[in-house]
């Protein structure tokens, strides 16, 4: 077996795990700024005259607690969905009128996190969900597109 058999090989069995390692470090990231606008921590000035019912504070509500599902990946799917819609309508609201591209109107992050959120809607939790212990028959498989490249000897 080649390298790059070898390496693809790997790759496939690793990539529910990774799906589950890329789905937990965006929720550490939203619990992050959930919890700047709800409970000041990390502490920072940016949120001075936060109130919780606002637009701003519903978006902390979400970024705190969708994180935390996200965390522990539990509902992924429905929450990955929301968290998607919430980033785009950031964007579209606070980016998008300072300019078309979201390189010049800093809205790289925004939609950054709303296309990752919606990858994250598609594909589920990863093996390391509770969704999987949950429903393990819904985890995400590798797709086949027919015969294999690389038949197996005496095929």
């Amino acid at each position: 077996m080649a390298i790059s058999e070898r390496l693809s090989t790997r790759a496939i069995a690793l990539s529910p795990y990774m799906l589950s390692v890329l789905r937990i470090v965006l929720a550490l990231l939203f619990i992050e700024h959930g919890s700047m606008k709800l409970f000041d921590f990390p502490p920072s000035d940016q949120f001075k005259g936060f109130e919780l019912f606002s637009l701003e504070g519903a978006s902390g509500v979400l970024e705190f607690c969708g994180g935390v599902l996200l965390f522990v990946g539990f509902l992924t799917r429905p929450t990955a969905f929301v968290l998607s819609g919430m980033m785009a309508v950031a964007y579209f609201m606070v980016h998008a009128p300072k300019g078309f591209f979201p390189a010049l109107n800093m809205g790289e992050p925004a939609v950054i996190y709303c296309f990752l959120f919606l990858y994250l809607a598609a594909a589920g939790g990863g093996a390391l969900s509770i969704d999987n212990l949950r429903h393990p028959d819904r985890a995400p498989r590798a797709l086949s597109f027919g015969a294999s490249p690389h038949p197996a000897p005496g095929e």
